[in-house]
């Protein structure tokens, strides 16, 4: 059974991958991104390795692949001006798919090269991966992992002060004012005669 799951979503990755990039419409390829992700979720399911599954689930299905899709679908693009010219950058897209071709050939001949220990997942820690991967993190790196959160803290908060400008001349709204605005005074009657503008 287990080797039928992993030909199942092996097949699968492979062909929604596939399809992601010879898609013609671009939601359709993010939809078949979508899919690859699940699959690649449960060959992770399937290694031991839950935890990164479930990143894999819950940031790049959950996050990313919907704001891709969110994007190409609000954007107006020309997506057939964009295929015609396809045949400039070509030759580039080329050499770069022969480079990256080349360095995973090195990888998996390096990787079968080696000896293949049969463990089973959490052996070593007797534990789950999620729970021994938390137990390194807030016990032996429990610095490292705070400053970590620190650093994005700052950035986040450096991208809010940069961006919040008080720019002149600009209406913006009040809420307190809003708030405390007295209804005798927010209504002014004008008295119009006939024939007059105000």
């Amino acid at each position: 059974m287990q080797a039928v799951a992993f030909y199942m979503f092996s097949i699968v990755a492979v062909i929604a991958g596939t399809l992601v990039v010879f898609a013609r419409n671009p939601v359709h390829s993010v939809l078949w991104l979508i899919l690859a992700f699940f699959s690649t979720a449960g060959l992770f399911v399937m290694m031991g390795a839950e935890f990164l599954a479930m990143l894999l689930m819950i940031i790049y299905v959950g996050a990313v692949a919907v704001l891709f899709l969110f994007v190409v679908m609000m954007l107006d693009i020309d997506f057939a001006e964009l295929r015609g010219r396809v045949a400039q950058y070509l030759p580039l897209g080329l050499a770069i798919g022969v480079i990256l071709v080349i360095q995973l050939s090195v990888g998996f001949a390096a990787w079968t090269g080696m000896e293949q220990e049969n463990i089973e997942p959490g052996a070593v820690y007797g534990m789950t991966n999620a729970h021994a991967l938390g137990s390194v993190v807030y016990t032996r790196y429990v610095y490292a992992f705070q400053a970590a959160g620190l650093i994005l803290l700052v950035a986040m908060v450096g991208a809010i002060v940069l961006t919040l400008r008080h720019r002149e001349g600009v209406k913006k709204q009040n809420v307190l004012e809003q708030m405390y605005r007295d209804p005798q005074t927010a209504v002014e009657l004008k008295d119009v005669r006939p024939g007059q503008s105000l």
